[in-house]
């Protein structure tokens, strides 16, 4: 009996350790920095493929791009694809969202369409996030990071 006990015990350290391993790799983050102007902010992300994709990309190095004015969000190329699980939504202002799986949108506003949900800045008010997004602008330096910058 004592055999079977610790067999048992042994068998199940050794899947609980596996377990663990496989999601020490994953990154598993949920906070990246975006910064624009010298200013940054935090921001929360969801939990999906994409967000997933995105934190790996992130940790090899920032990424900065390029954003335009669109009269409530600013948006433009994210320089790659990540997977999409689009959704009927209303992005309120703050949503940071995945459009055809390679265009990220950052909204000041609210708009109803269909996008991948990637995340929301956290704590600014509606008119914070005009100052900070740069609203009405274009050409828009906009760096996403995993560290504070």
């Amino acid at each position: 009996m004592r055999q079977i006990i610790l067999f048992l015990a042994t068998m199940l350290f050794c899947i609980c350790s596996a377990d663990n391993e496989a999601k020490a790799e994953t990154p598993t983050m949920n906070k990246i920095y975006i910064t624009i102007d010298g200013q940054t902010q935090s921001a929360t992300l969801v939990d999906n493929d994409a967000t997933r994709e995105l934190v790996a990309a992130l940790q090899n190095a920032p990424i900065t791009v390029t954003l335009n004015d669109n009269n409530f969000e600013i948006w433009g190329a994210l320089g790659r694809s990540l997977t999409t699980k689009n959704e009927q939504m209303t992005a309120l202002p703050g949503d940071i969202v995945l459009y055809n799986g390679s265009n990220i949108c950052i909204f000041y506003e609210s708009n109803s369409w269909s996008y991948t949900r990637l995340g929301h800045i956290d704590g600014l008010s509606e008119s914070e996030l005009r100052t900070f997004l740069k609203a009405g602008q274009n050409n828009i330096s906009v760096t996403l990071s995993l560290a504070e910058t």
